[in-house]
């Protein structure tokens, strides 16, 4: 019999394939079930609606990416290459998950998390561009930011260091840095 634990994370390996292959709302608790063998009552045991057990799966990309904010703010200087390299390692890191994200903005809405990254890339851009930037600063805060993030995600098939190299380079000349 598989621990608790096993089987919670077997349900959210299975909603994340279900979930990107026909999107969240169009996957039922059922079907995850079915697709473990396992009974609905089962699944509710470990995630109580589809919205907790979409929330599962993107609690660590939240958790991860704030710690991030946070350890930069932490610090007494902050390098701005060496900060979007690490942008990009968090992002390179949850790319699936950012993929499920990205296809369902409507869930991810309603669970908060487009503010929580919009406000990520606000406390970054100070390091970026300073605490005043002008519109044409922090546009290209945010070009820097959001174009390194979709990067990740859209050239898969390129090797992580060549992939990180190309990105944190173009992030920084949008920059002018």
């Amino acid at each position: 019999m598989p621990r608790p634990s096993d089987t919670r994370q077997r349900i959210q390996s299975a909603a994340r394939e279900l979930f990107a292959r026909q999107g969240v709302h169009k996957t039922s608790l059922q079907e995850i079930a079915d697709r473990l063998g396992i009974t609905k009552p089962a699944l509710y045991y470990h995630f109580a609606s589809r919205e907790d057990l979409v929330r599962s799966i993107v609690q660590p990309l939240i958790e991860d990416g704030e710690r991030f904010v946070r350890e930069q703010e932490a610090k007494d200087h902050v390098d701005p290459r060496e900060l979007l390299g690490g942008f990009f390692d968090f992002h390179y890191r949850h790319r699936d998950d950012i993929m499920l994200v990205l296809t369902e903005m409507t869930t991810i809405a309603e669970l908060g998390l487009i503010e929580t990254v919009v406000t990520w890339r606000t406390r970054l851009s100070v390091f970026l561009v300073g605490p005043d930037p002008t519109l044409a600063q922090a546009t290209r805060a945010v070009v820097a930011l959001g174009g390194l993030q979709d990067c990740t995600v859209q050239f898969s098939d390129v090797p992580e260091p060549e992939l990180r190299k190309a990105t944190v380079d173009a992030a920084c000349a949008a920059l002018g840095i």
